[in-house]
């Protein structure tokens, strides 16, 4: 039984040691530096950037003087008009020629009473 008897006076005195409160000792000494942890993972890669803006298109160049019209030239001198030239010489008339000998007159035919001639009209 003298088991028992130490276990009930264990039990006694660990809840009577919970109600009753000393004050506390001195501190004791700074416990040793803990070991320093394992390296953490490396992050992620990040996301690659937006495409820059697109450039200002440049000016327009302006457009180049025109050229000035040359001269006009002069109009060359006028020719003189020839001469004129002379009229020949009006020839001779030449001789009248003689009159043709007259005819005779043919002989006179007879005529019939029967004969009809018909004349077309124009």
């Amino acid at each position: 039984m003298r088991f028992s008897t130490m276990l009930v006076a264990v039990f006694a005195t660990v809840a009577i040691g919970g109600c009753i409160s000393l004050p506390a000792g001195p501190p004791g000494p700074q416990g040793a530096t803990g070991d320093t942890g394992a390296t953490g993972y490396t992050g992620a890669t990040g996301n690659t950037g937006n495409t820059g803006a697109t450039g200002y298109t440049g000016a327009t160049g302006y457009t180049g003087a025109t050229g000035s019209t040359g001269a006009t030239g002069y109009t060359g001198a006028t020719g003189s008009t020839g001469a004129t030239g002379y009229t020949g010489a009006t020839g001779d008339t030449g001789a009248t020629g003689s009159t043709g000998a007259r005819g005779s007159t043919g002989a006179k035919g007879t005529t019939s009473g029967d004969t009809v001639i018909v004349v077309p009209a124009r």
